[in-house]
């Protein structure tokens, strides 16, 4: 199966350099602008992350395609790091705790970074399991929701990190029902 990986337009946050996980942010004028350079073939299947981000994305990229909508795609939840920046959170210590353990930490009052990234794979192949008859499909997710599921399957290896892809970007790769090899940005 082809599958597409596209990370949803920018947001206010986005430009902000906010942790924008839980909150339903919608596309600010500057991601709507920036998605109509985007061109995708239309796919026979359209996953999205239920978030306003990533449906207004998918909206703008696959007119008139209805999207399957699945709550495991969803982003991390920050917890109390949720809508700040770097710059806001500079000076706690918790933060700096979080920083210093290179993302391992579960975020105060929020999601560890092992549980979203189980529960982003999960949604991964419970989709591919019920659609495995699809020979296309396009993934309208979060940064953090592509970065999950390439680091787990993607062949060769690679970080978690390593995935890491701008708004409105992302990756073209194959799926033969157990890796995803032949990964490309887009």
């Amino acid at each position: 199966m082809r599958i597409y990986f596209l990370r949803h337009g920018m947001t206010a946050g986005n430009l902000e350099k906010r942790y924008i996980g839980r909150t339903d942010e919608p596309l600010c004028r500057e991601g709507i602008g920036q998605l109509t350079s985007v061109s995708l073939p239309r796919c026979e299947l359209l996953v999205c992350s239920p978030m306003k981000r990533c449906t207004e994305t998918a909206a703008l990229i696959f007119p008139g395609q209805v999207p399957v909508l699945c709550e495991n795609l969803r982003e991390c939840d920050f917890g109390d790091f949720e809508g700040k920046n770097y710059a806001e959170l500079n000076g706690d210590e918790r933060y700096q705790k979080w920083i210093d353990s290179g993302g391992t930490l579960p975020f105060p009052n929020g999601e560890s970074p092992d549980r979203f990234r189980e529960r982003c794979c999960g949604g991964f192949l419970q989709i591919m399991d019920r659609f495995s008859s699809a020979e296309t499909a396009a993934f309208v997710v979060h940064g953090g929701t592509i970065m999950s599921v390439l680091s787990r399957f993607a062949v060769p290896h690679k970080e978690y990190f390593d995935w890491q892809c701008a708004n409105g970007h992302g990756f073209r790769c194959e799926f033969n029902g157990e890796k995803i090899t032949d990964t490309e940005k887009i």
